[in-house]
């Protein structure tokens, strides 16, 4: 016999899974399509112009930090909106007084965030094969950095839903917050080319040891320390998983 937990965990996720895929057409086509426009622009048109950087062909380089932006974006993306849809619809509150720990309804959800994450990056990197000679040179690098920043995004994306009122707030911080710190996280570039000023402010931003990280981990370069980036990660994680549980346990923002 399962245990109600395992119950409980299992069916949060299978819920949050079966609603992306439910929806394909607006959760898994929209970032391929944006990603094959990235590719053909960013890549074909002006990285024949740029040339190399860092040592690679351009469209090399900006493939894996592209493949992490869609990561970001749809992890984030996942859990801001199934979660302020079941507050604003109050069947959250159901759960909240059923007899099942927080931190099991938390994992539930950024479990949903990670796979629509994962697989968003699966589509991309797939389709990316057209467009550049790609190989994963540290797989497990590739692997961990992934699902880390999949649990990172997701965990903010509870975080905004949570003090979300309104369907417009869960957009706020995706418009404002996260594309700005994913454009400016060296996507495009690299942080060495800026001046030393702005080498410590890109410094700030958490996602530019995310892309960095990843990109090591498909072609082997960074800007960064690895083992640095790995430990920014976990605290990040560690830092936004209490502050979710914390706002869970506690129940402020969760009454519309």
């Amino acid at each position: 016999m399962s245990h109600p937990y395992w119950v409980a965990f299992s069916s949060i996720v299978e819920k949050e899974v079966k609603r992306f895929l439910r929806i394909w057409p607006q959760t898994l086509l929209p970032p391929a399509i944006t990603m094959v426009l990235y590719f053909v622009i960013f890549g074909n048109l002006i990285g024949s112009r740029i040339g190399q950087m860092g040592g690679f062909d351009y469209m090399e380089f900006i493939v894996p930090g592209l493949i992490m932006m869609s990561v970001i974006t749809n992890s984030y993306g996942n859990v801001s909106s199934s979660f302020f849809s079941n507050k604003f619809q109050r069947s959250l509150e159901e759960l909240l007084v059923a007899p099942v720990p927080n931190w099991i309804i938390l994992s539930g959800f950024v479990i949903g965030g990670v796979a629509r994450g994962i697989a968003c990056g699966a589509i991309v990197m797939v389709l990316s094969l057209w467009f550049a000679d790609l190989s994963v040179k540290h797989l497990w690098v590739t692997v961990s950095v992934t699902l880390l920043t999949a649990i990172v995004f997701s965990l903010a994306g509870l975080i905004n839903a949570v003090y979300a009122t309104k369907f417009d707030d869960v957009t706020i911080v995706p418009t404002f917050i996260l594309t700005p710190l994913t454009y400016l996280g060296g996507v495009f570039y690299s942080v060495s080319l800026l001046p030393d000023f702005w080498q410590v402010v890109s410094h700030l931003n958490p996602v530019l040891y995310m892309v960095n990280t990843f990109r090591y981990g498909i072609i082997g370069v960074s800007d960064i320390p690895i083992g640095f980036a790995f430990v920014m990660l976990i605290c990040f994680v560690l830092a936004l998983g209490g502050w979710a549980l914390y706002l869970l346990t506690t129940g402020r923002g969760l009454r519309t």
